[in-house]
């Protein structure tokens, strides 16, 4: 049986059976154990049920940061730990970040408790993620991240950064122009997508450069984060858009 712990909660995978649950969760000391059978829309909701107990929110406790989310209602996606911090070590004094897809703060948080940045825009369109992105700013107690509930596609393109985060990987590519667009020049893009490993050096390149029209591509690094599917991977493309 495979599990993640997530603050004080046990996420189980489907190998689980009728296990002894209450011997579960002492040993794990959790209050709740669950299992996430997928994530579902563009708002990322959780189908899930719990085996254990009955609450779902709590506090998790990762790279140094804080993160409070209700894991019935948002996603957490432990595979990106490291890449979340890649991303906040990456960040130069002064810059303008913007965050796509931030949801509870996966990239805006590290961003703003290791980095120097002038100012984070973090951009979620489900409000029950942009609540607990807001919790943990106030958590983190970090004073430059302006959490903005809306649209990607609507609330980029009226800002301006020198780096965004693309943090999605499901129709991630339909909002690259409006992300090119607002980098200023010579800015870093990283783009998330799950791609067939034989793909993996063309496809996600071949969209950045599409999209980018006249503007100069830099490919900066393509990052393998974890296996998506059987012979899929989940990649970050680093871009510097001249």
């Amino acid at each position: 049986m495979k599990y993640k712990k997530i603050g004080d909660i046990l996420i189980l995978d489907n190998s689980y059976s009728d296990d002894d649950f209450d011997s579960l969760a002492k040993k794990h000391n959790v209050k709740t154990i669950m299992k996430i059978d997928h994530i579902q829309g563009t708002k990322r909701e959780p189908i899930y049920k719990i085996l254990y107990g009955s609450e779902t929110e709590t506090v998790n406790k990762e790279n140094g940061c804080l993160f409070k989310l209700d894991l019935a209602k948002v996603m957490w996606s432990k595979g990106n730990n490291n890449e979340r911090l890649r991303i906040a070590k990456l960040v130069q004094d002064n810059e303008t970040v913007i965050d796509m897809f931030a949801g509870i703060g996966y990239f805006s948080i590290p961003v703003g408790v290791h980095a120097n940045a002038r100012h984070v825009y973090s951009i979620e369109i489900n409000p029950n993620s942009y609540h607990y992105l807001c919790e943990n700013i106030e958590l983190n107690k970090v004073k430059n991240i302006t959490p903005i509930l809306g649209d990607c596609m609507a609330e980029t393109p009226k800002l301006k950064a020198d780096r965004i985060i693309m943090g999605y990987v499901k129709t991630t590519h339909h909002y690259l122009k409006v992300a090119i667009d607002s980098l200023n020049k010579g800015g870093i893009l990283h783009y998330h997508e799950t791609v067939p490993e034989k793909l993996m050096n063309t496809r996600p390149i071949e969209r950045i450069k599409s999209q980018a029209g006249n503007r100069d591509v830099e490919i900066l690094k393509i990052n393998k984060i974890k296996k998506y599917a059987p012979g899929v991977e989940h990649v970050v493309i680093d871009a510097r858009i001249s």
